[in-house]
């Protein structure tokens, strides 16, 4: 008898369990919306990020590795053109190439590209001219595609403005141009600081330098009172004496009728 009774308890407590559970799943299903809304656009691009994480890093590290590869080959040394066509013009290649514009000594016109990066090749009937003026604003010209333009002994302007590769290293190079350029172009440059200005010492012939907009110099006014003194017959533009001298003048106290008086019967009072 008793295994029957002990039986027939378990299967009580089984169907109580269950409608339990019944209970529950109903409740669930009443209060649990038929149509759950859906995640907003900015949570499905975190949520793929976030899935994605090493994918999105490796396209950041495959763009940046990219975009140094563009400046390696666009500054590349043009040595075989130099034994082919002579440096002269191996430089005019080069600076077209990078989407610049030169002039030749003695010569009025000036190469320069297209809006599509096409150019003339006219420049191939005269192998001996040399270049005087190239402006070589925009582009990425770093210190070593500088090396195929050392070869124009009569160069006399350069611009280089706005150009991102342009650092110090590039100006302590700007010594072989110290006994021709005259002109040259550094404003907007990010990278130049006062160490590579100090470089500019070796260009005895500098007659005008323009340093504008040159966002790693904190005191530019300083900065243009070293350069004229170190270059005196050069004409340094584009910043005041004032940019970075300015200080804020001390507080001055104004005297008053009532704070004089004040101050006596304070007096008065310690006496």
């Amino acid at each position: 008898m008793e295994p029957l009774l002990s039986l027939y308890s378990l299967q009580c407590q089984l169907r109580r369990q269950c409608s339990a559970v019944a209970c529950i799943t109903v409740a669930r299903r009443t209060y649990t919306p038929s149509h759950p809304t859906p995640p907003s656009f900015f949570n499905r691009v975190l949520f793929t990020l976030n899935k994605h994480f090493y994918e999105v890093e490796h396209l950041i590290n495959w763009s940046s590795w990219l975009k140094n590869k563009v400046i390696r080959r666009k500054n590349v040394f043009y040595g075989y053109t130099q034994k082919k066509f002579g440096v002269n013009v191996a430089a005019s290649y080069y600076i077209l190439g990078l989407g610049g514009s030169f002039r030749f000594a003695d010569q009025p016109e000036w190469f320069r590209p297209d809006s599509r990066g096409k150019f003339s090749y006219d420049f191939l009937n005269t192998p001996n001219s040399t270049i005087e003026e190239i402006d070589l604003s925009r582009t990425l010209i770093n210190h070593v595609g500088l090396e195929n333009i050392m070869s124009q002994t009569r160069l006399r302007h350069l611009r280089l403005q706005a150009c991102p590769e342009v650092d110090d290293w590039f100006l302590a190079r700007l010594h072989l141009f110290g006994e021709t350029m005259e002109e040259l172009d550094l404003s907007q440059c990010s990278r130049i600081t006062v160490g590579g200005l100090a470089a500019l010492q070796h260009l005895r012939k500098l007659r005008r330098l323009n340093i504008s907009s040159l966002p790693r110099l904190k005191n530019p006014g300083l900065i243009r009172i070293l350069l004229e003194e170190m270059l005196p017959h050069c004409e340094i533009i584009g910043v005041d004496y004032e940019q970075g001298l300015l200080q804020a003048e001390p507080p001055t106290e104004t005297f008053t009728e009532d704070s004089v008086h004040a101050g006596s019967l304070g007096a008065s009072r310690r006496l």
